[in-house]
């Protein structure tokens, strides 16, 4: 087995990790992403994978559907459960194209048939590995709108929300039974904190909230 430095060191380098139990097809595949200067973590059993993941890791997982311990399908579904956010490309045969779309519909990014060109699997590992940053990104920018809604008053909560929802200063003051220039400080610390530099902008970060995380890219 080669352990990636991301889970010897906690290192949050993007990795494309493979799982498949056919030590000829991990060899040709380390061989192809060590050559290109993908990191890389190779196991031969999904048990070895799950057991080493760091749930923070980033980076992709090239995963074989059929294999004797675990299938790829329910290490996917393992993955799922504990909130691995990883796009999954499937390495098929011929004779899985139920199982490839079972595993497209639980929410697998691609699937590359054998036998396939080296350059079509750098393809799909490029644009999964786009999605990823894309979607650890986000979850950044999340918990960054949450630490500064953290850093609110109940108070300027309420004041928020309402900005938020469009009401006026004389509105929120009436709602909240405060004066209107109480409410203008309310709203200038809430400005602040929130590191809106307009109304727009605050909308637009209170939104961030609502987002998904992708499951393609453009």
């Amino acid at each position: 087995m080669i352990v990636p430095k991301s889970i010897e060191t906690k290192r949050l380098d993007p990795t494309v990790y493979v799982v498949d139990d056919d030590e000829n097809m991990r060899s040709a595949l380390h061989v192809l992403l060590s050559t290109v200067g993908y990191r890389t973590g190779i196991f031969s059993r999904p048990g070895e994978f799950l057991s080493q993941l760091d749930p923070d890791a980033q980076g992709c997982v090239l995963l074989d559907i059929r294999m004797p311990e675990m299938s790829g399908l329910e290490l996917q579904q393992e993955l799922n459960r504990r909130g691995c956010m990883l796009p999954v490309i499937f390495i098929t045969g011929h004779g899985d194209i139920p199982m490839t779309v079972q595993a497209m519909k639980a929410g697998a990014f691609e699937f590359v048939q054998k036998p396939f060109r080296d350059q079509d699997l750098l393809d799909k590992i490029n644009h999964a590995l786009r999605l990823d940053a894309e979607n650890h990104k986000y979850l950044e920018q999340r918990a960054e709108v949450l630490r500064r809604i953290g850093s609110l008053t109940p108070r300027e909560r309420q004041v928020k929300d309402k900005v938020v929802n469009g009401d006026s200063n004389k509105v929120i003051a009436i709602d909240l039974g405060l004066s209107e220039r109480t409410i203008e400080i309310h709203r200038s610390k809430v400005m602040e904190k929130m590191g809106a530099r307009s109304v727009a902008h605050l909308v637009r970060l209170q939104l961030t909230l609502n987002d998904r995380p992708q499951r393609s890219v453009s």
